[in-house]
């Protein structure tokens, strides 16, 4: 297993990330793996033009403005 030693990490990070660890019961080494490898495995984010005609099937043929307006009225 490969070593990784940060260098002037802020005391304030690192008493946080202690209180995390140990609130998981974790050490803090086990605690960032777990931070990182959460991170690294996150799906990407879409880009907005990847998100583009998504969900035009179950809009087709309804009037967005009044959906939006009926359910404005429905916050009061």
């Amino acid at each position: 297993m490969a070593i990784l030693n940060i260098k002037n990490l802020p005391d304030e990070i690192y008493r946080k990330l202690r209180e995390r660890a140990a609130g998981q019961r974790r050490s803090v080494a086990q605690e960032v793996t777990h931070i990182l490898a959460e991170a690294l495995d996150a799906a990407e984010p879409l880009s907005i033009l990847e998100l583009r005609g998504l969900g035009k099937e179950r809009w087709a043929g309804k009037d967005a403005a009044a959906r939006v307006a009926e359910e404005r009225r429905s916050w009061d």
